[in-house]
């Protein structure tokens, strides 16, 4: 087997297994010290597994691989938390809006 076939093998190992004990604990642990948080699951692309979006009332949010659409939904019920399809409802109005509130703190700190 060549370098390149190695590599890509090795590369998705990780992905297909579910999600890593270190990322379940990230998002545990961040669902547990935010309000009204809610999973909005994002599809596998050519560069990034499934990935999930956990997004809190104000808007902040944090993102992670958790092992595909399963290990998504798992995620969901195991920290009691709505899971939502990003593809049928699209990102929160609340989340942009963090966004575009960071972005002016980071100008307004650089002195733009």
């Amino acid at each position: 087997m060549g370098m390149f076939g190695r590599l890509m093998r090795r590369g998705s190992r990780g992905n297909k297994g579910g999600v890593s004990t270190v990322d379940r604990q990230h998002l545990a642990d961040w669902t547990q010290s935010h309000i009204g948080v809610e999973a909005y699951v994002e599809p596998e692309t050519t560069v990034t597994p499934v990935t999930v979006v956990l997004v809190a009332s104000d808007g902040e949010w944090t993102r992670r691989a958790v092992g595909g659409d399963k290990g998504a939904r798992k995620l969901g019920e195991d920290l009691k938390i709505p899971v939502y399809d990003v593809r049928k409802v699209g990102y929160p109005q609340r989340m942009r809006d963090h966004d575009a509130r960071q972005k002016i703190i980071r100008r307004r700190e650089q002195g733009l």
